[in-house]
């Protein structure tokens, strides 16, 4: 059966004390509100709708960034999750199948439950998705007959009895679009803020015969980020699951606590880790290639039997292919290093290409950049690079070709030709001792 979701993201996050919309506050290197998408998008829907409404425009942008083809959807005013979802209406018009609501500060609802309350659609016209917790806690409330839902209560509405009931509602809810979206136009408002209250629609539903029932899932699944504090929570907890899995799946991490991960980190097997190091978003990292500690990774692709690091920056674009090195404070962006490349230390390679088995020597820069446009530099295979070369892009350095220590490359260097490109030394016998002497004497001058 086909399916519509829709993310509601319109909530201020005024507990947050920030400036920026609570869903854009990121979690493993990704807004909140991408988290939710990509749970809905592991059910390959028809639709994914997106609401906004406080930094709209902001939120809107991080959604399309993610995923181009989600409808934003705007509610105007917040009048509670109904009158959200009914933001949705004119985006989901003409929708086929059912329509899933999640909401954009909830990260950790997974694939699986989600694909657990698509089957119980089967068997039922509303599907609930509820989770145990302690009584205590001021959630809205699930009365149930097994897993027949009888009706959903908030705590605000609830007696001692039914506050007593630990299970609780996440408010993400499955059901037919078009039957949801009758039954939220027929939900009469809550209180003089005009607020519509999702939850409604199971006790108008049973009004008509329909049937609800609750899908349980685990607490952890349904936490949603309102402070600080919960997004701090929220990324411990994501981190730890994040190595176990890649741990579980023969990654070495040497010092798990200290790599941070992103979202969407890809590591092969039998590759090795060592902390402290951070990850950004985009990053693949083949099986058996070496991460040395303190190094941060962006945007870039490291092949079987690379090395990196320690103290390296992998910004986006940096492609490094088997056994190439990048060692120590070296720094590539928007490049790409074949076979067997070495970069051992103290560089800055931006918009190149160097190709296969050439070395690099200590203090090699790429000038890329003349303050408006940028420009690239191409060198060849089995090339060396002198250290302290500087390379004025645009610029090609041959196949088998060498620079002289110290030179500054802004023309090109022929297939197999040496590049010299700097002053001519001049030796002055005795000038040191001559022009030290005078200095001791003009100090000596100033002190009498």
């Amino acid at each position: 059966m086909n399916v519509n979701v829709v993310i509601l993201a319109a909530g201020q996050g005024t507990r947050m004390n920030s400036d920026l919309p609570k869903v854009l506050h990121p979690l493993a290197g990704a807004p909140l509100v991408v988290h939710a998408m990509r749970a809905g998008l592991a059910l390959a829907p028809e639709r994914l709708v997106v609401v906004t409404g406080t930094g709209g425009a902001a939120v809107a942008k991080a959604a399309l960034d993610y995923w181009p083809e989600a409808v934003i959807a705007t509610q105007a005013e917040q009048r509670g999750t109904g009158h959200a979802v009914l933001a949705a209406a004119d985006a989901l018009a003409g929708a086929a199948g059912d329509l899933l609501v999640l909401y954009g500060d909830t990260p950790f609802v997974s694939g699986e439950t989600l694909e657990r309350m698509q089957a119980a659609r089967a068997e039922a016209d509303i599907v609930v998705l509820g989770f145990e917790s302690r009584p205590e806690e001021r959630y809205g409330r699930l009365v149930t007959d097994g897993d027949e839902l009888l009706e959903i209560v908030e705590w605000a509405d609830a007696g001692d009895a039914t506050r007593a009931l630990t299970l609780h509602n996440s408010g993400v809810v499955m059901g037919d679009a078009a039957v949801l979206l009758r039954l939220l136009d027929r939900v009469e408002p809550r209180n003089a803020q005009g607020e519509i209250y999702l939850t409604d629609v199971v006790a108008l539903g049973r009004a008509d015969g329909l049937r609800a029932v609750v899908v349980r899932c685990d607490e952890a699944e349904t936490m949603g980020i309102n402070t600080r504090a919960h997004l701090a929570r929220a990324e411990d907890i994501f981190q730890g699951r994040a190595r176990a899995l890649l741990i579980e799946d023969g990654v070495t991490l040497k010092a798990p606590g200290q790599v941070i991960l992103a979202f969407d980190t890809a590591i092969g097997r039998d590759a090795i880790v060592e902390g402290p190091c951070v990850f950004g978003p985009g990053v693949t990292i083949e099986s058996g290639a070496h991460v040395l500690p303190f190094c941060h990774l962006t945007g870039c692709h490291i092949s079987r039997g690379a090395s990196v690091g320690p103290f390296a920056r992998l910004r986006p674009g940096a492609e490094l292919d088997e056994d190439a090195h990048v060692g120590n404070f070296v720094e590539v962006k928007n490049a790409h290093l074949g076979e067997g490349v070495k970069a051992g230390h103290l560089t800055y390679l931006g918009d190149t290409d160097v190709g296969p088995r050439t070395n690099i020597g200590a203090g090699t820069i790429t000038a890329n950049y003349d303050g408006v446009f940028k420009y690239r530099t191409v060198i060849g295979r089995d090339a060396f690079v002198g250290s302290n070369t500087v390379f004025v892009a645009p610029v090609v350095m041959g196949d088998e070709a060498m620079t002289a220590t110290g030179s500054v490359v802004n023309r090109d260097v022929p297939d197999g030709a040496m590049a010299i490109a700097r002053a001519r030394q001049e030796v002055k016998e005795g000038f040191a001792r001559r022009f030290f002497a005078r200095l001791r004497e003009m100090k000596a001058a100033q002190k009498g």
